[in-house]
């Protein structure tokens, strides 16, 4: 299912300085990247906000990004600006401790916050000694966390996520805190689809792979029953437009893509029906082999050049790169493939300030060509 370009009107704000709330359809991450000073979150949650985005995102990884810890950090520092992990995993955490923190954050932040959740890396879990999750534990988890916040008791639960003989936060809450889902394969978006509140699909999505995954997610959620327009999907849009340099652009879309081949590739071929020989190839290059790391992280510029010519044109492209406003047209893009959202990913909220003002003009130049209702905003 298509839809229009939310139609969010103009506060007024020159560029550089958008208004509060002016772009409640585009999301960042905090911290993007390897980050390793938190401290930095800070001064981008409040650029964030300044800037008008709508909800700043922050994944998690067992170093100095302690997703909690972000959340809490964020919430305190902004006053409007909706907060959400994407993602967290429910099985790093005893579903007292998650629960428990969701409902502090939600109640620091006024109802700002969302608790994401996703499926992580099997390898991971493998090596630190934690079970391979399942799309059976994340639905059991989010319902003791549901039954919590709601003020219940949990007796003698036996269950996927777990056996726990009695949870209990408190009896007099009554606690509406949003789950969000990250989701790639179809089974992840199906589950979304049937119990999440919002859900965040993934970087280098192709445009249809993005609208067939809205029809996954909302074709589920019809079926369990659930009003499918009132699930928020957001896609995740790789964003580097040229004012950051040639780099930049290596760095952000050559080494991030060619990461998350490194990483668990199959799976983002597989769904967008990419050819395997191809990143077969790639992973046995000795380019790739050789690389002692995650190659956004790692590899010189030379490197990222040469790695370039192992990747199809095709697989870069679907990402926003070029002019600001070219950059905004491939926003609208994912509006068009049915998302409701779009998180500019990849980079610092001052950095997303061409863009954003380029996408500003471009939704005043959609809304002028007719009926503002044309683009309504969920």
């Amino acid at each position: 299912m298509s839809r229009p370009v939310p139609d969010v009107r103009n506060q007024g704000e020159s560029p550089g300085s958008h208004g509060p709330g002016e772009f409640p359809e585009l999301g960042c991450y905090g911290l993007a990247g390897h980050a390793t000073d938190p401290q930095a979150l800070l001064d981008e949650a409040r650029t964030a906000e300044h800037l008008g985005l709508g909800t700043l995102f922050l994944s998690e990884r067992f170093n100095t990004k302690e997703a909690f810890a972000l959340a809490g950090a964020a919430g305190a520092v902004t006053t409007g600006l909706r907060i959400c992990t994407a993602a967290t995993n429910h099985n790093t955490r005893h579903p007292l401790v998650t629960a428990a923190g969701a409902v502090t954050l939600h109640r620091l932040t006024r109802g700002r916050y969302s608790l994401g959740l996703g499926r992580g890396f099997d390898a991971l879990f493998d090596v630190i000694g934690l079970p391979r999750i399942t799309s059976a534990q994340l639905r059991d988890a989010v319902d003791i966390y549901r039954r919590l916040w709601r003020g219940e008791t949990v007796l003698g639960h036996d269950g996927p996520a777990g056996k726990y003989p009695l949870l209990q936060l408190d009896p007099s809450y009554d606690e509406n805190i949003p789950v969000t889902l990250t989701a790639i394969g179809p089974a992840t978006l199906r589950l979304a689809g049937e119990i999440a509140d919002s859900v965040v699909l993934h970087t280098f999505f192709t445009d249809d792979t993005t609208a067939r995954a809205v029809h996954t997610i909302r074709t589920a959620a019809a079926t369990a029953g659930r009003d499918p327009a009132a699930l928020r999907i957001w896609s995740v849009l790789a964003v580097v437009d040229e004012s950051q340099g040639e780099l930049a652009r290596l760095r952000k879309l050559v080494g991030r893509l060619g990461t998350y081949l490194q990483g668990y590739g199959d799976i983002l071929v597989r769904v967008n029906g990419w050819e395997q020989r191809v990143l077969d190839d790639f992973r046995a290059h000795p380019l790739v082999t050789g690389a002692g790391g995650a190659l956004d992280a790692v590899a010189s510029p030379e490197t990222l050049t040469a790695v370039e010519d192992l990747l199809p044109e095709e697989w870069l492209a679907a990402s926003a790169t070029g002019t600001a406003t070219h950059c905004a047209a491939r926003i609208a893009d994912q509006f068009r493939a049915g998302v409701d959202g779009v998180i500019l990913h990849g980079n610092t909220p001052a950095e997303l300030n061409p863009v954003l003002t380029a996408w500003q003009e471009y939704r005043r130049n959609e809304e002028s060509a007719g009926p503002a209702d044309r683009f309504p905003e969920k």
